[in-house]
């Protein structure tokens, strides 16, 4: 079987001196491997292609056979990089935290510790009957966090 830190060194090393990383690689038992990039600016079908044709030239399918697919991360997949994180600041995820509360949020922030986020919420205001929306910033540390994905609002 045709290990996935094989695939991700070959696909680094090729990747060098692009603005596009590897994010992720997956191998079965049955030699499927799938690997997603992403970029930066922006990842063209031709990309992946591109590096397709160059992993498989380096590996042997005489020796194992394996079927190899390069994708992007596309929009509406989890962030799983600081630098994927890095790259949407300022726009709109949809965070899962681990207690099981979805929050429709702005990046502010990603640092190893965690993210900042900023959104409307309804509070409970002293003297006043009924909840009002507040602009909310509040820190969330990795731990909390199930997934993070970029949102988009076709409204």
């Amino acid at each position: 079987m045709i290990d996935a830190k094989q695939v991700i060194a070959i696909a680094e090393r090729l990747l060098e001196g692009t603005d596009m990383f590897v994010v992720e690689c997956t191998s079965s038992p049955m030699g499927d491997i799938e690997l997603l990039i992403d970029s930066d600016s922006a990842v063209r079908l031709e990309d992946c292609a591109t590096l397709n044709r160059a992993i498989e030239a380096e590996l042997d399918r005489e020796v194992e056979d394996y079927s190899l697919m390069v994708a992007s991360a596309g929009i509406g997949s989890e962030l799983k990089l600081l630098r994927q994180y890095r790259k949407v600041l300022g726009r709109s995820v949809e965070v899962l935290l681990k207690d099981g509360i979805k929050i429709l949020a702005h990046l502010d922030d990603a640092t190893e510790a965690g993210i900042t986020l900023s959104y409307e919420e309804k509070q409970a205001v002293e003297g006043k009957k009924r909840k009002i929306t507040v602009e909310v910033t509040k820190e969330y540390r990795w731990e909390e966090i199930k997934y993070v994905k970029e949102y988009l609002d076709f409204k």
